[in-house]
């Protein structure tokens, strides 16, 4: 049998239709199948865990069958509790599958801490701004005996400061500046 007349015979037109057939049902089976493996049309709803507790975040996770990944801390804010959810990936009220992670970002226990820069002998009008770019606060500033007029000492609640030291942002530095009179 020649090539043209089995590709125009009966037998061939009918291993084409069954070939046919076989990948429609395959097809509707796969698909039947990955339905219900992947719940298809099942969701959870994200619960909004702005500002509560990793307890309660947990457990709320829990209920409603997702996990939590602890992402990363962000900078302190004094809005919020210490180790509190600041923000949450995906936000509240999304649907999400069963199972799936909920990225969060903490608030950590206080305002990181930064390096003093040495601002001794700098005049006050130099040394503000440096310090408020920073994120410091300018606490009480005393006046002292002295040639310069310059600042002369640095103390946070008592306590000397050296530059080079570290303080959490938005500490307030007291300044003991020169008066200019000796």
């Amino acid at each position: 049998m020649s090539l043209v007349k089995f590709l125009t015979s009966k037998t061939f037109f009918k291993q084409i239709a069954l070939a046919v057939v076989a990948l429609v049902v395959l097809s509707f089976l796969i698909l039947k199948w990955l339905d219900i493996s992947t719940n298809h049309g099942e969701f959870v709803v994200v619960p909004d865990l702005k500002g509560k507790s990793l307890e309660t975040v947990k457990i709320e996770l829990e209920d409603n069958s997702l996990r939590m990944q602890i992402q990363d801390s962000a900078n302190y804010n004094p809005k919020y509790p210490k180790y509190s959810v600041i923000e949450q990936k995906p936000a509240a009220g999304s649907q999400v599958k069963e199972d799936r992670k909920i990225y969060l970002i903490l608030n950590p226990s206080g305002y990181r801490k930064v390096e003093i820069p040495n601002i001794l002998k700098r005049t006050f009008r130099q040394a503000k701004p440096q310090l408020e770019a920073i994120g410091f606060k300018i606490g009480k500033i005393t006046y002292k005996d002295a040639i310069g007029e310059g600042v002369m000492e640095m103390t946070h609640k008592g306590k000397t400061l050296k530059p080079g030291d570290f303080l959490p942002l938005t500490s307030k530095i007291d300044l003991v500046m020169g008066n200019g009179k000796l």
